[in-house]
């Protein structure tokens, strides 16, 4: 179960538990709850506070709310258990799913990898070469949105009444100073409202660049396919032991796709790509063999989470409008 899956379970448990009278009839079912990553010291792997908000419109105890939804859904596939904590969170331990598993999952969607079923193409990236530099960071942020909405498979993805902040006169031609896509990354990373930080890490060409290092990861990937291809193996998905962060990135991947949807906050979606990519970065030095070593089904299985994390990195920044290098000189 990913963490979108579980979302929805909770509104259908909440749709249920009104339509068998566990819940006042008067209960509003939103169309989406919030599910959250636990913090740390928490507990479960994901937490959400959906009996506080039903609670409000209801008039009764956020705890009792938990209480009928937490034996509804502690019965579904993928759910190991769900705990009560507080005045009425919900706390989710989810049953494991493998590396293969999710490996497979990501292969068999592609870069479409956390888009809603039956979502269809999301819009193409624009070159924004010739819109005015003062509406450039608005037309920007808006199509970057409505990508990421299509993703969902909402219709009309038009970014909130919240003012976008324009790029600052001082900074001139942004695309033609750091190249459009670099240009993109620095106005897409904060809210709209926030005036977007042009600076020279976005030229920088290593690692102390979050943009540059995005790009150089799934560069690293496709190079990590081309080696093996050159030592006689392919990558099969299977279990990899170690891969905590890199997996748990992945799993995540489709409920940052969903805030940053919800949010029309593009923004979500660059710190995810951050995290994956970094993740990523540090997990590739286990996957080729090393000295004498011959390609084992380790290595095969090693190689496929690389590059599903490649695909998924691809995936993003196409829908921030950014391409992402095969080669990265």
């Amino acid at each position: 179960m990913t963490p979108v899956d579980l979302s929805r379970s909770v509104v259908c448990a909440l749709r249920r538990a009104v339509e068998d009278g566990e819940l006042p009839v008067g209960v509003v079912v939103p169309e989406r709850v919030v599910v959250e990553r636990s913090r740390p010291g928490g507990v479960g792997d994901y937490a959400s506070p959906v009996a506080f908000g039903v609670a409000k419109g209801a008039a009764v105890a956020p705890r009792a709310v938990a209480e009928v939804l937490a034996p509804r859904l502690a019965g579904l596939a993928g759910i190991e258990r769900v705990e009560i904590t507080g005045a009425g969170f919900l706390n989710f331990v989810l049953a494991e799913s493998s590396v293969g598993e999710v490996v497979r999952g990501i292969r068999a969607r592609g870069a479409s990898y956390g888009f809603a079923p039956g979502a269809g193409e999301t819009p193409g990236a624009d070159a924004f070469l010739d819109v005015p530099l003062g509406a450039l960071r608005e037309r920007v942020v808006h199509a970057a949105v409505q990508r990421i909405v299509s993703s969902q498979g909402v219709e009309g993805g038009g970014v909130a009444a919240a003012r976008i902040a324009p790029v600052a006169k001082r900074d001139g031609d942004v695309r033609a100073r750091y190249g459009v896509g670099a240009a993109a990354w620095a106005m897409l990373s904060v809210p709209g409202h926030e005036t977007p930080v042009f600076s020279a890490w976005l030229l920088v060409q290593d690692e102390s660049s979050e943009f540059f290092r995005v790009r150089y990861a799934h560069s690293r990937a496709r190079a990590l396919t081309r080696n093996a291809e050159q030592l006689g193996f392919q990558s099969e998905p299977g279990e990899v032991p170690g891969a905590g962060v890199l997996l748990g990135a992945l799993r995540d991947h489709p409920l940052v796709l969903e805030a940053a949807a919800h949010h029309r906050a593009p923004e979500r979606l660059v710190r995810q790509l951050v995290v994956l990519a970094d993740a990523l970065l540090d997990f590739q030095y286990h996957v080729l063999p090393q000295g004498d070593e011959k390609p084992s089904a380790a290595h095969r299985a090693r190689l496929a989470l690389a590059e599903a994390a490649g695909t998924v990195l691809a995936g993003g920044l196409a829908l921030l409008g950014i391409d992402a290098p095969d080669h990265y000189l």
